[in-house]
């Protein structure tokens, strides 16, 4: 089994979401849209590959919006693309963060500001907790996701949507695959001032982050493996996908 892993920089690290698909069976290739050098003026150009002939499409999170057209309209496009074209053919997606924004916006939904940012380890409400856990996950993010028609929200926050389903595809806001070494990576790359700025203690993040590592691997865990067993799965291999109501 092959999972196409979008990497939008290079601080967009699978983490705990690649290490678990690993482990149950997945290749990963990936790909880095915008490279370290360009991280400051990320109009590239990049061709997508087509998602046939995979089985998984991962696109990940980034730090620039997806509407943000003035920074990231040469390659954003290509993107939705892709992930319209991954719907068409029934590969399932996994979006993280600006992936699900993205997969969001490519079958009709949108992107738009947040009532106010959520950084940190936050809780959220789910009404299917055997495929989204409540939490604690980590969030980073001043955008939220519409969720697109026909798809099914599945958790949610004060400050939005945090998780929704559609088909075989799942997009999440928050941050599953985070580690301590990603994490830092991030604050060095600017999360540091982000969080300064919103009265948090960057350092109480790192430690609060080290301190849930083992509980977040086994919650990063669990989303994978409900992900893969009851949704990405066409129905005929599993029996019915438990709807929200069903996996509460």
């Amino acid at each position: 089994m092959r999972a196409l892993i979008i990497g939008h920089d290079h601080a967009s690290l699978p983490g705990l979401i690649g290490e678990r698909l690993a482990e149950r069976g997945f290749e990963l290739d990936t790909i880095t849209v915008v490279p370290p050098e360009r991280y400051h003026a990320p109009g590239v150009h990049f061709d997508f590959p087509s998602p046939h002939g995979y089985d998984l499409v991962v696109p990940l999170g980034s730090p620039w919006s997806v509407d943000d057209h003035a920074r990231i309209g040469s390659w954003v496009g290509g993107e939705l693309a892709l992930l319209r074209e991954a719907h068409d053919l029934d590969v399932p997606v996994l979006g993280i963060c600006f992936g699900a924004q993205a997969l969001a916006t490519a079958l009709g939904g949108a992107v738009e500001r947040a009532p106010y940012p959520e950084i940190g380890w936050m809780s959220v409400e789910s009404d299917a907790p055997e495929l989204v856990p409540a939490g604690p996950w980590f969030q980073t993010h001043y955008d939220r996701f519409v969720v697109p028609p026909g798809a099914e929200e599945l958790a949610r926050s004060a400050a939005g949507p945090q998780a929704f389903r559609t088909g075989r595809s799942l997009g999440v806001q928050f941050h599953p695959e985070i580690t301590e070494a990603t994490l830092r990576i991030w604050l060095d790359l600017g999360l540091s001032d982000q969080a300064r700025g919103l009265g948090l203690d960057p350092d109480e993040l790192m430690d609060r982050t080290r301190e849930l590592r083992e509980e977040a691997r086994r919650r990063a865990h669990a989303l994978v493996d409900g992900f893969l067993d009851y949704v990405a799965r066409p129905p005929a291999a599993t029996g019915a996908v438990p709807t929200a109501s069903d996996a509460g």
